[in-house]
């Protein structure tokens, strides 16, 4: 597996499982390096205090049976006899294997190798530095040479120098060299061997478990954290999106809505120019006419073409009146949503006289004045459309909640129309439909031959109040 590679998925593990991985590793080379550390310090105290024992009791045996060293080159046979009893018999000839006594410039005085006695040898290290005070001891660090001496037996061994000290001066004199069968001393070595082994990886083991067990809790805090901050980010981006794509409502909304109020002014004066101007043009034409300024009128003529520009002046009026009647809108400010709804089935009710079916849900919701005009215009419209097309047949006005959104139907059982043959410039549909997408509200129209209906749909949890 390429570098890069193994990065890349060392990257993709969590934190706790990098720690344990990590961690494990660390925690398993620590427990080698200071196992071995720890049980060698073990290995040369127990060696140490087990060869000053054994040299101790030695020195104790042999010490008496000695001559003068400072003066004695070599031992008499009766020395040499006392030496090869006491080291054969009892204890102590059942635990050394090989004993040598040497003098200081490396002649060998007594050996159990009778061979070995009055060869004079190059003193080792280890001779040198006993016969400096110092008493060296070494488990199972045999010289080959040393071994064929030895035998072949492999049994562990314990070999010690122990320096031979003058009474009243403290001289070292000469220094003894001996191997001890060690079996018992190899299995005390080995048990605590092992109970430092084990100690030291129940310490490590213990500080690791500790150390995982927080950094754990630390790495299910952060998912979690990372979780619902990647949750919220969500959201965030939910809520950008929405409201990027509600703000390019609003923009071509208000595009829109301009060409729809250009339009409507284009309706409404058209609407003034065909009716009440035409009939206040003829009744202007009608006041210059002979019955009414000619000298030889009669007076009953004159009366008729009277009442007929009255006549013509008052249904200007009217019409003027209905016009105006349907561009101001009533006290609608203070009112709540179901005073908004009933004021315009009302209105609608008392001009056309159909009887409209209202049916209300309870709600807390109080819109802005923006959308209250645009229930109102919604439900005056959507009936206005009922009654011109459909001739108000079964007409209702269902106000409800759902998904937090307040949602209202208009609906007639006249024999519907085709969606798609209304057109883009049409001023109800289209003005109703950019009139609610403006303030971030939905608009639908189902039509078929059992009749019409429009809703829209408000919310109440992310429109302004103002």
């Amino acid at each position: 597996m390429r570098l890069p590679n193994v990065v890349a998925h060392w990257n993709g593990q969590s934190l706790a499982r990098q720690f344990l991985l990590a961690g494990g590793f660390v925690s398993i080379v620590a427990i080698a390096v200071v196992g071995a550390f720890v049980a060698s310090l073990i290995e040369e105290a127990v060696t140490r205090n087990s060869a000053a024992s054994t040299a101790l009791y030695v020195d104790s045996i042999i010490a008496p049976i000695l001559p003068d060293m400072t003066t004695t080159e070599k031992l008499d046979e009766s020395v040499e006899r006392a030496l090869d009893e006491t080291l054969s018999q009892g204890a102590l000839g059942q635990r050394l294997v090989s004993f040598r006594l040497w003098r200081k410039d490396g002649t060998i005085l007594y050996a159990n190798d009778k061979k070995l006695m009055g060869q004079k040898l190059q003193p080792s290290d280890d001779l040198k530095a006993a016969f400096s005070g110092k008493m060296v001891s070494e488990f199972n660090d045999i010289d080959p040479q040393e071994a064929t001496t030895l035998g072949d037996a492999k049994l562990p061994l314990l070999k010690i120098y122990n320096p031979i000290l003058q009474p009243w001066s403290g001289e070292v004199v000469a220094v003894s060299e001996f191997y001890e069968v060690a079996s018992d001393f190899e299995r005390s070595l080995y048990s605590a061997r092992l109970r430092a082994w084990l100690a030291v990886a129940a310490v490590i083991a213990g500080i690791f478990a500790l150390l995982s067990l927080i950094v754990l809790r630390g790495s299910r805090l952060i998912d979690l954290q990372r979780g619902l901050l990647n949750a919220r980010v969500g959201e965030l981006s939910h809520l950008l999106k929405q409201n990027r794509a509600l703000h390019e409502r609003v923009h071509n909304a208000s595009q829109r809505t301009t060409a729809l109020n250009e339009r409507f002014l284009r309706r409404l004066g058209a609407d003034l120019h065909d009716g009440p101007a035409q009939l206040i043009a003829y009744a202007s034409l009608r006041i210059d006419s002979p019955a009414i300024l000619g000298a030889q009128a009669l007076v009953e003529k004159r009366e008729a073409e009277v009442a007929s520009i009255k006549m013509s002046l008052q249904e200007a009026m009217r019409e003027i009146r209905s016009i105006c009647h349907d561009l101001i809108l009533p006290e609608i400010e203070s009112a709540g949503l179901h005073e908004v709804i009933s004021q315009a089935v009302q209105r609608y009710q008392e001009r056309t006289g159909i009887t409209v079916d209202l049916l209300r849900s309870h709600t807390d919701w109080q819109p802005s004045p923006a959308e209250k005009i645009c229930i109102y215009r919604f439900v005056q419209e959507t009936l206005n459309n009922g009654f011109r097309h459909a001739g108000g047949a079964g007409q209702q006005v269902l106000q409800r909640l759902q998904d937090d959104c307040v949602i209202i139907d208009v609906i007639d059982k006249g024999p519907g129309f085709d969606l798609a043959s209304v057109k883009p410039t049409s001023l109800g549909i289209a003005g109703l439909r950019e009139r609610i997408e403006s303030l971030g509200g939905g608009f639908s129209v189902l039509s078929g031959a059992s009749g019409t209906t429009v809703t829209i749909s408000l919310k109440t949890s992310e429109t302004e109040k103002s």
